[in-house]
């Protein structure tokens, strides 16, 4: 029997940044992408290969949720005495003592569990990771790594160093990152590590230059969290007279291995800086808006020549929510209807999320020789037909998770038919509906 699967769709995005192609099929070969072209020549051209039909479908590069915290689902709920004021009075007064210093690894399993099952559905095939949880190491990233396996996702692990609870824990974290990477590289999976601390506020420069240092002799990224709010840059003002990146790029941890995260609150020469120094950027439109923090400048990074990948921050399970944020956004804010067009917005969720991981040469397209990680929509009920022009516009305004029919990691079927496979919904809601009580409760 034929390992050839041809996968036949109404449309195909080879890549965002390219027009969508119609009565286009897709040739899969194990866990890659062998060839594309129309329907009818690769049907002719490979006459022993499985062909899967997808009427009213369009076929994708799958999701790549560049930024997300799977653990934050356990405190949606919460109960609080008061809203918290201001985003120092939301990490000080109740995300670190009441989240993150209270977890523990069941808690961890039971999170990432669920949220592995809610970017299946949701179309997400890549999701980077940022666990903060000085309490759950060593060890942490190890248990988050043998859920994301037994689900089939591909994924970048990382560990929030910080000082804030003590130097020894933030060289506990470090550490843990580094045997992370190490540990994954040995293993040649779907999972990897990258290097992280938390912010110019939690961490010493030494320390962040020795995080810096550490990325580049494991040829890694460095993750961390950029001007949320306004509350990181007011204190860098206040104690060296400069910005956030610019006190980055003073200390010259600025380069091809910078993964920085939410950059809400940059000023127009640290947007510059992001262009200049090539950092990749994630953003997360929803969560900024949740804590208050603002509306990151997405257009002028990227008109600067900065690659921006598109996060839920783990704050809404649903990628179309963050697809519809990214969209409308920026629109409001610049007061400009053009801004953030459709394409572009697919762009960030697909290629330009790989980009940014640095996985780009694996996923984030569907060119031959690419990863076989892709999703299928479906089209079926929009009320105005389907056109190249206006597919990326259809799918942010009139799609949502349930829309997607199909999913795919490496050549593995992960959803089929609408139906996340081997999954048990009220199973993993018990558990993790158990674990949230457990946090509350500590």
């Amino acid at each position: 029997m034929s390992n050839q699967r041809l996968l036949t769709a109404d449309w195909v995005i080879v890549a965002a940044d390219r027009p969508p192609l119609a009565n286009h099929a897709v040739l899969i070969l194990e866990d890659r992408i062998a060839d594309l072209g129309p329907a009818d020549v690769l049907r002719a051209r490979y006459p022993e290969a499985e062909t899967v039909a997808m009427p009213n479908c369009v076929i994708s590069p799958g999701f790549v949720d560049a930024h997300r915290h799977c653990y934050g689902v356990l405190a949606h709920g919460i109960p609080t005495a008061q809203a918290p004021k201001d985003f120092w009075a939301f990490l000080n007064e109740f995300w670190w003592p009441r989240i993150e210093d209270r977890l523990d690894h069941d808690m961890l399993r039971a999170a990432m569990d669920l949220a592995c099952y809610e970017m299946i559905r949701s179309g997400i095939t890549t999701f980077f990771d940022c666990l903060e949880a000085p309490n759950a190491i060593p060890d942490g990233l190890f248990v988050q790594a043998e859920v994301v396996r037994r689900w089939g996702l591909r994924a970048v692990l990382c560990f929030e160093a910080t000082e804030r609870v003590s130097h020894e824990n933030g060289e506990l974290g470090l550490r843990e990152n580094a045997a992370f990477i190490e540990a994954m590289r040995r293993e040649g999976g779907l999972v990897s590590g990258a290097m992280c601390h938390h912010t110019t506020f939690t961490c010493s420069d030494a320390f962040i230059c020795k995080a810096h240092e550490m990325a580049k002799s494991l040829g890694a990224l460095l993750h961390f969290h950029c001007a949320e709010g306004t509350y990181e840059p007011e204190q860098a003002l206040k104690k060296w007279g400069k910005r956030t990146l610019e006190h980055y790029d003073d200390l010259g941890v600025l380069d091809e291995t910078t993964l920085a995260s939410q950059c809400v609150q940059l000023s127009p020469s640290e947007v510059r800086i992001v262009g200049e120094r090539g950092i990749r950027v994630t953003t997360m439109p929803l969560s900024n808006c949740e804590v208050g923090g603002g509306i990151a400048p997405v257009p002028e990074m990227r008109q600067a020549g900065a690659t921006v990948g598109l996060g839920t921050d783990g704050y809404v399970s649903n990628f179309f929510a963050s697809l519809r944020g990214a969209f409308l956004i920026h629109k409001a804010r610049l007061l400009d209807p053009s801004a953030m067009p459709a394409r572009e917005v697919w762009q960030m969720a697909t290629q330009d999320g790989a980009r940014a991981l640095a996985l780009d040469a694996t996923i984030g397209t569907l060119d031959p020789g690419k990863q076989a990680d892709l999703i299928a929509i479906d089209l079926t009920d929009l009320p105005t037909p389907v056109a190249a022009h206006n597919l990326f516009d259809q799918l942010i305004l009139w799609r949502d998770q349930v829309d997607v029919r199909h999913v795919m990691v490496a050549g593995r079927w992960l959803k089929r038919d609408y139906l996340v496979l081997n999954a048990d919904p009220e199973q993993l809601v018990a558990r993790t509906r158990e674990a949230a009580q457990r946090l509350w409760g500590a």
